[in-house]
């Protein structure tokens, strides 16, 4: 009995290691029921049809009372017509719909209200007024509700940063990409990561005791695979000398160690899809001057974004613009055209113009068509040459050929035997990337070259609705790093030093938990939350 004792003891000393997160957690969710009541414009600035006031805090009820009427709170979740008036001079501000949202059933986990007005700035001044001069209601911060949702369970981080994509997403795959992460696919993976040996580890540890059982059921229902792994070894240091630990415990841990490891590893050789999808596909226009690069850049955008002039040189520094090609984020860049030149101005141009090409996703070459020769092998050697004069050499020369685009531009100065000849040519080359002949005067030529770019930005993105989900963050990927270290440091420490083994898995365990935000996050909550806009 007394033996059985110490092992509850050990184990609930274990159990407060393990949900050491659970306690700040906790505390955070009574900070959060204990502030101030907040509220925001939700719907965005400007004159509308509908305005949204959100408010949500303790005072939530209080407030609806005293603006929408004495008839009492509407039906939670339920739309009713009121009339909204300054709860201090009772002045009728608007007549609108009121909704009721008691907590914890509501977005951000607390008691919440929503005004929906109309939506002239004269209405939603007066109603912000009114609601900023009760005592202990206050404006919103940026992210807040959200932030309050997180701190009472209703989101973890992935989630959060999948709604804020969701907020910011400006393409079809960028919106598909955040819905999926928002509704936990995300989470989930990594959750799943976090599930595996804890029966094992507490069937072992707590024989038939009663009160042990206890303890089974609840970290059974509450681990993750780390953590599973983390308590077979901490069980083993701890139960090991009592004869209440299987033998080949310490093997299972081995093997879920490299399972996990490698199916991390994995994640991460992901080709940064998602990262790319999220942030935009970073897309350079290179090529020597008066070669239509800033025409091409206009052709594209629709839009006279850049100066185009007959005088070489006129393009000195990087134009940057957003374009959606087929449903995908594009970040286009124009460049100084490439040449030998003394003016200091335009060598810093150029210089600016090779890094871009460094960095770039895809690089868009463009070539005068007009200086082509005529014959097959004379195409392939002055092409070859000039992307060679362009793109970056050496160990990088095939991955450089491979993110390369050609668009061979002033197909309207071409005859129509020219055109067949070197369309002919290209068609034929082996080691070339794939080229286009365009004219950016008169636009012949721009459906095929769309379709080019459309094909590379679906190899590059991928499909965001197929397959496991990807990596969307470059913190996740730094986490999942810092992970991968940690079990491979559990190798080393195997046979050395259990306690080390088991502090490597702990670590690992804290490297996943700070991405959904189950341990250690407060140092990066307000990075997260002050890209959301007031009243999200």
């Amino acid at each position: 009995m007394f033996l059985n004792s110490i092992a509850v003891w050990r184990m609930s000393s274990f159990i407060r290691k393990g949900f050491r997160f659970n306690l700040t957690n906790n505390l955070c969710c009574k900070a959060v029921h204990d502030a101030d009541t907040i509220f925001a414009l939700s719907s965005g600035h400007g004159r509308c049809g509908v305005a949204v006031v959100r408010v949500s805090g303790p005072a939530s009820a209080l407030l609806l009372r005293s603006m929408a009427g004495p008839r009492g709170l509407p039906p939670s979740r339920t739309a009713v017509l009121r009339n909204i008036t300054d709860p201090r001079s009772q002045e009728l501000l608007d007549r609108g719909l009121v909704l009721w949202f008691p907590g914890p059933r509501s977005f951000t986990g607390e008691d919440s209200a929503e005004f929906h007005l109309h939506g002239g700035p004269a209405v939603i001044t007066g109603v912000l007024q009114a609601l900023g001069n009760v005592p202990g209601v206050r404006p919103a911060e940026a992210g807040e509700f959200t932030r309050r949702a997180f701190h009472a369970g209703k989101l973890d981080l992935t989630e959060v940063e999948g709604l804020g994509d969701l907020i910011h997403a400006e393409t079809e795959a960028q919106r598909r990409q955040a819905l999926r992460q928002m509704e936990g696919d995300l989470s989930r993976l990594y959750q799943g990561w976090s599930q595996r040996l804890a029966r094992g580890l507490f069937y072992a540890a707590a024989g038939k005791n009663t009160i042990q059982d206890v303890f089974l059921w609840a970290v059974t229902h509450c681990f993750s695979r780390m953590a599973q792994s983390l308590a077979h070894m901490e069980a083993f240091i701890d139960f090991s000398e009592d004869e209440l630990i299987e033998e080949g415990v310490l093997n299972e841990v081995d093997l879920s160690v490299l399972q996990l490891q490698s199916e991390i590893e994995g994640h991460l050789q992901d080709g940064r899809r998602a990262e790319r999808l999220r942030s935009g596909v970073q897309a350079v226009i290179a090529g020597v001057t008066n070669a239509g690069k800033s025409s091409f850049l206009n052709l594209l955008c629709q839009r006279p974004a850049a100066i185009v002039s007959p005088t070489a040189g006129t393009t000195r520094d990087v134009v940057e613009t957003s374009l959606n090609i087929g449903g995908f984020p594009v970040v286009l860049s124009d460049t100084a055209g490439l040449r030998d030149t003394v003016d200091s101005v335009e060598m810093e141009g150029v210089r600016r113009a090779k890094e871009r090409v460094q960095l770039a996703d895809v690089t868009l070459v463009v070539v005068d068509s007009t200086q082509l020769p005529q014959n097959y092998e004379g195409v392939q050697i002055f092409l070859t040459n000039h992307l060679r004069s362009i793109l970056p050499n050496g160990d990088d020369w095939i991955a450089s050929l491979q993110r390369c685009l050609l668009v061979l531009n002033k197909k309207d100065l071409l005859s129509k035997e020219a055109v067949d000849s070197l369309q002919k040519s290209i068609s034929q080359a082996e080691d070339l990337p794939p080229a286009s002949l365009l004219s950016c005067l008169t636009g012949d030529g721009l459906d095929h070259l769309l379709d080019l770019l459309q094909d590379r930005m679906r190899t590059l993105c991928g499909d965001p609705l197929v397959g496991s989900v990807s990596l969307t963050q470059a913190r996740h990927r730094c986490h999942l790093q810092q992970c991968v270290r940690a079990l491979s440091l559990y190798h080393t420490y195997r046979n050395m030093d259990l306690a080390l083994a088991a502090e490597s898995l702990r670590l690992a365990l804290t490297s996943v938990g700070r991405i959904t935000g189950k341990v250690g996050v407060e140092q990066i909550l307000d990075m997260i939350f002050r890209d959301f806009c007031i009243g999200k």
